[in-house]
């Protein structure tokens, strides 16, 4: 067995290992609700199995990165997977601080959908583009992911708060607006099950397209093109055309892929709605109605706190020095680079409407969680639908 496939191997441990302890704290909460004592032998449990499942994880990154000869995060595949593992190392951290159970129930699925999410893109190793072969590949990039996965910890501490805060029995925009973060949650659901399912049928779909410099490529679709790029032409086609045709700045593969997504997981939604017979929030909410909510809320802070410079270093500081050694330039207006300046501009006024307006509680927990749809969209709609000087990221 090689060095890669002992790599992908112990990535698929990692997997397992966060869905069985999901289940532990599960029932570490359940059993809490119901005897109203902590129940630490579920609770230790849990967070062994989460340990276990980070080491393998880990050992995933070092092994994928000894084999390749550079560090792990050079296309979607491999930065999605080191975001989730962040998410996990950050959760964890927090667990050993604050001790509260209820962060992973939330902690643990995001990370499941993100590696999930992950494993839908191509995993074959490849050689760097030139762009890409530099040392700043290591600095930038995991610096970047790691203050991501900080500050995606304020999110889980912000939505466990708000699903005991809001209440499910009265219609309210708070109430909406939460369900709508458990829809998004499906969607992603949604996106694993049809990319997995054409996978399984080994669809796929060539066209040829004019890019934006006006020369002629070619794009393998590999779900049903509901979206064609500028000037396509079949050249080996399977099912449906595209319906509309896309201007050459629109990834028309990966706006396919998105809407695809939207579809399942709208569809898994109403399903789901119509098993359990309410809102998915509603179900969840008896599991976190035990927890401290002075201490979530100091959780989410703290959390923006520490992630903030973690992410400004990353996302923008080194990212302007590479940007200068590989392009000649700090600052070029591309989309990736867009989205990271708004997503620091927020939290930038996420903090002053903190420290200065005293934004606490219910408003600073909708903050935290606006926050990271920001950075979600940047990891999914802005990789897979715009193009730009980032692209290779799609792949």
């Amino acid at each position: 067995m090689s060095l890669i496939d002992i790599s992908g191997n112990l990535l698929f441990v990692a997997f397992i290992a966060y869905l069985v302890a999901l289940l532990f704290f599960g029932g570490s909460i359940k059993q809490s609700n119901a005897t109203g004592k902590n129940t630490e032998k579920w609770g230790k449990a849990a967070i062994v199995v989460t340990i276990i499942g980070f080491l393998a994880h880990l050992s995933y990154f070092v092994t994928r990165w000894i084999y390749t000869g550079h560090a792990p995060v050079s296309n979607m595949f491999e930065f999605t997977t080191a975001f989730g593992m962040f998410i996990i190392a950050s959760f964890i951290l927090i667990y050993f601080i604050y001790r509260v159970s209820a962060l992973g129930l939330v902690a643990l699925p995001v990370a499941i959908l993100i590696i999930g999410y992950a494993a839908m893109f191509p995993r074959e190793v490849s050689p760097l583009v030139p762009s890409l072969q530099s040392y700043w590949l290591t600095i930038h990039v995991i610096t970047a992911a790691l203050g991501q996965s900080i500050l995606a910890i304020s999110a889980v501490a912000g939505l466990v708060y708000l699903l005991k805060v809001v209440d499910m029995t009265k219609p309210s925009k708070q109430r909406f607006w939460l369900e709508a973060v458990m829809f998004c949650l499906v969607v992603v659901v949604g996106f694993v099950a049809v990319s997995s399912t054409f996978s399984a049928m080994d669809y796929e779909s060539k066209y040829t397209y004019v890019d934006k410099e006006g020369k002629s490529r070619e794009m393998i679709y590999n779900m049903p093109p509901l979206f064609g790029m500028n000037g396509y032409e079949a050249v080996e086609e399977h099912g449906m055309s595209p319906l509309v045709e896309m201007p050459a700045l629109i990834n028309a593969k990966k706006l396919t892929t998105v809407v695809w997504s939207l579809l399942v997981g709208s569809i898994l939604y109403v399903l789901i709605r119509l098993i359990i017979r309410r809102r998915i929030s509603a179900m969840i909410q008896p599991l976190v109605k035990r927890v401290n909510l002075q201490l979530l809320d100091e959780i989410s802070y703290r959390s923006v706190l520490i992630g903030f410079p973690v992410f400004t270093l990353g996302a923008l500081v080194f990212a302007m020095i590479w940007a200068q050694e590989a392009w000649s330039r700090f600052w070029g207006w591309d989309p990736k680079e867009v989205w990271a300046l708004i997503t620091w501009l927020f939290y930038a006024a996420f903090l002053h409407l903190r420290l200065s307006k005293g934004w606490e509680g219910r408003k600073s927990a909708w903050l935290a969680l606006i926050g990271f749809g920001i950075i979600l969209f940047n990891l999914v709609a802005v990789n897979l639908i715009l193009a730009g000087l980032h692209s290779y990221a799609s792949n």
